[in-house]
């Protein structure tokens, strides 16, 4: 019975002071007019935020079962052009001073506020009067109980910049704002959504009031989404000029979309996958410079520095080193030779990503892998200007030997400029010429000088357009796939025996020098000479690079003669077809002469005063006779030798 009856009393008691404090409030609901509350909660917004709003809309005050004044229809700046709308501002009043007849508010929201931020030619933008406003109030003695909290629901954001030709919108703005009542610190935390993608972000300001003053304080700022994440611990500037330093690290799974989602275009190619950065940064106006900088891209990893500027152009400029990199994703999508291997690539080719941004990189590895090649020691300069790629090779250790030159990509509308000047010194020629050209019968150390020019929307209209030279010198190696020797030494003892089977095998060599002109994609042979302890071998003729055929004449020669005081055998030739896979041939007509019983029969064919005795002399043989009334063959009558063929 007494628990039961403490019970009920504390009930009663609870009751009471339920029903007396819903009667304080309506009573105060009386007390205080609704204009008494309007004016208090704007002169509270003004007094902490240094902000005068315009209402433009209607105003409207509840007490009752709690305390809120709604304001429609709300602006803040210039009449003409504000920079911020709000559809409603929601100021909630504090309960228990409110139970007194005071009016304090606890919290303060923006119903879908539309912000505009413009940015001017002088540095300042729509926002700097507010900001000067916000600064005054803040550098003045507040009361404790102030509110400390505003949020931001469903607002847009519009920031445009006509010297950077910005114009970018967030949408579904929301964010809380832990306004600074009792400590100086700041805090933003909500998000938005740009590009389509949600964002998260969070913002915190040390001191309030110094960083609106422009004086410097403590930043953190942390933004999360699908594309990227990046994170910023450091401090801000912004008298004389903007500056901000401290630690930035950012990672995306592919930097490729975080370009295409930032409004970017990504570098023509392949690559550009997952990214990581991490760097002490230091902003100055309009300059980024990164040191200390450890960048991860593809899989590859880098120390160096870089600098960013964007004063009218976008120019990045660095100095990265690696002890390893495979630059195979970024040449993955270039395919010089079609598919079946027999024809130029004729694919059109498109360099539009390197428009956008002004390059100056330098970049040196320990190793270098791209696609089945792999490089030692290499150091590359890259310089990208107004979409003309210049690559510098300072040095690259490959193909057993070292490699310098330069190379010119330029984008223009009907397809692309390409100019290159290689030096390849003491290189491993199978190798290098098997990799970029695609010949592979040619062994040996070697050297190339390469300097070609041409133009073309595809790797095939570009090869018929090549103009340029070509030299190669070559030592201590052999043709793969033909034996000459073996060739001649048949030929010599039996001249009308056949070729036989000659394309297989090697033919060494101990030098060899080969000198090309290049005019619009057909190659003049001016002098190719290939000598050997046991061969030599002279050619001349022309190569089409479109078509990839050769149309070559020579000579091969044994050195050694047959038997001392004898002349060396000697053989014309041609070569002919693909250069994957030429036909070599010897001229018939030497080979007729070479021999005993045909030199004889060679000779008569040629004159007519024997002509019909050897013709007779076959029809014997043969058993044939000739038509009834038939003249004798003559080479010489059409009508005739078409009777009797």
């Amino acid at each position: 019975m007494t628990t039961a009856t403490g019970l009920k009393r504390l009930g009663f008691v609870l009751l009471a002071v339920i029903a007396g404090g819903l009667a304080v409030l309506t009573t105060a609901g009386y007390l205080i007019s609704a204009d008494t509350v309007r004016q208090r909660v704007l002169a509270e917004i003004r007094e902490v935020t240094g902000l005068d709003p315009v209402l433009r809309g209607k105003a409207s005050v509840s007490l009752f079962p709690s305390g809120s004044v709604n304001f429609a229809d709300v602006a803040l700046g210039d009449t003409k052009q504000p920079a911020l709308i709000a559809e409603r501002l929601t100021a909630r009043l504090r309960f228990f001073p409110l139970l007194i007849g005071r009016v304090e508010i606890a919290d303060v929201s923006l119903d879908h506020p539309r912000i505009m931020i413009d940015f001017l030619p002088n540095g300042q933008s729509n926002w700097s009067g507010l900001i000067e406003a916000l600064t005054r109030s803040q550098a003045a003695a507040h009361r404790v109980a102030a509110f400390s909290e505003m949020r931001i629901d469903g607002g847009t954001v519009t920031i445009r910049d006509e010297a950077w030709q910005l114009n970018e919108t967030l949408y579904g703005v929301e964010f809380s704002l832990a306004w600074p009542s009792i400590s100086k610190t700041f805090g933003a935390t909500g998000r938005f959504v740009w590009h389509d993608a949600p964002m998260d972000a969070s913002l915190t300001l040390a001191d309030f009031a110094a960083a609106l003053s422009g004086s410097r304080s403590g930043v953190k700022l942390r933004i999360a989404g699908t594309p990227m994440k990046a994170a910023f611990d450091g401090a801000v500037n912004f008298k004389p000029t903007l500056k901000i330093e401290g630690t930035l690290a950012a990672d995306a799974p592919s930097l490729r979309n975080v370009l295409i989602w930032s409004g970017q275009k990504p570098m023509p190619g392949g690559g550009f996958g997952r990214f990581a950065i991490k760097a002490r940064t230091n902003v100055v106006g309009g300059t980024i410079s990164l040191s200390g900088v450890n960048v991860e891209l593809d899989g590859n990893t880098a120390e160096g520095v870089l600098t960013f500027a964007a004063d009218g152009r976008q120019t990045l400029q660095g100095t990265l080193a690696a002890d390893a990199l495979d630059l195979t994703p970024y040449v993955s999508t270039v395919r010089l030779i079609a598919a079946n291997e027999r024809a130029w690539n004729n694919g059109r080719i498109t360099l539009d990503g390197l428009a956008g941004l002004d390059l100056d990189l330098r970049l040196s590895a320990g190793t270098v892998v791209v696609s089945n090649a792999k490089l030692g020691r290499t150091a590359i300069a890259a310089n990208l200007r107004n979409g003309h790629l210049v690559l510098t090779v300072g040095e690259a250790q490959a193909y057993g030997g070292v490699i310098k030159g330069s190379m010119t990509l330029a984008n223009f509308e009907q397809g692309v400029d390409v100019k290159s000047q290689l030096n390849f010194t003491d290189i491993d020629l199978e190798s290098c010429l098997g990799q970029l050209f695609g010949l592979r019968r040619l062994e040996g150390k070697g050297n190339i000088a390469l300097v070609v020019e041409g133009s073309g929307d595809s790797v095939l209209a570009v090869t018929q357009t090549l103009n340029g030279t070509a030299n190669l010198t070559g030592t201590n190696g052999a043709l793969a796939g033909l034996n000459v020797e073996q060739l001649l030494r048949r030929l010599e003892r039996r001249p009308l025996s056949g070729g036989g089977e000659f394309r297989s095998g090697r033919t060494p060599f101990d030098k060899m020098t080969v000198t090309l002109k290049i005019n619009q994609g057909m190659v003049t042979v001016e002098d190719v000479k290939i000598e050997g302890a046991a061969v030599v071998l002279g050619l001349a003729g022309s190569a089409s690079i479109p078509a990839r055929e050769l149309d070559l004449k020579g000579t091969a020669a044994l050195v050694t003669p047959p038997k001392p005081g004898a002349t060396p055998f000697e053989l014309p030739f041609i070569v002919q077809g693909s250069w994957d896979d030429p036909i070599m041939l010897p001229d018939p007509e030497s080979l007729i002469r070479r021999s005993g019983a045909a030199a004889p029969l060679l000779n008569a064919v040629r004159e007519r005063s024997t002509r019909d005795s050897v013709r007779s002399a076959i029809e014997r043989l043969t058993g044939s006779t000739p038509a009834a009334g038939s003249a004798p063959a003559d080479s010489s009558a059409p009508a005739d030798r078409g009777k009797t063929e």
